[in-house]
């Protein structure tokens, strides 16, 4: 009897299925609660991201301004020139920075909304209300 005993023993040391089950169940409905805040987070730090480079792209372009007299053809004038009065580059890091969404900064001068148009076109690729801009809203 004694055998018997504690291999009865030994058995219910694990879980049942019904235990794991709840479990999982449990650690569904956090992970539903969670994960729609995580990715919309994301998304919103991208947009953000977008709004900084797009103020600093500013900035370098009212610098190359002040010293050229003109604003730039292209946003490659901000990192490269000849002209005698060009005291750049006009960003620290020399190179022209891709929106979060991998996509080049459209640039236009002279713009449609004011001097020039400088914007990303967002996640979806197209100029909307998505789109992330130097213009006001």
């Amino acid at each position: 009897m004694k055998k018997r005993e504690k291999i009865l023993k030994i058995n219910n040391r694990g879980f049942t299925l019904l235990e794991i089950l709840i479990v999982v169940a449990i650690i569904g409905l956090i992970a539903s609660l969670i994960v729609p805040n995580i990715v919309g987070r994301y998304e919103k730090s991208k947009e953000e991201i977008a709004k900084a480079q797009i103020e600093m792209l500013s900035s370098a372009i009212e610098a190359f301004k002040l010293d050229m007299g003109r604003y730039p053809n292209s946003l490659d004038e901000l990192i490269n020139g000849n002209d005698p009065n060009w005291r750049g580059p006009y960003l620290a890091k020399r190179q022209i920075p891709k929106d979060p969404w991998g996509k080049e900064y459209q640039y236009k001068h002279p713009g449609e909304r004011s001097n020039y148009d400088l914007y990303s076109l967002g996640p979806d690729g197209q100029l909307n209300e998505k789109a992330i801009t130097n213009w006001a809203k």
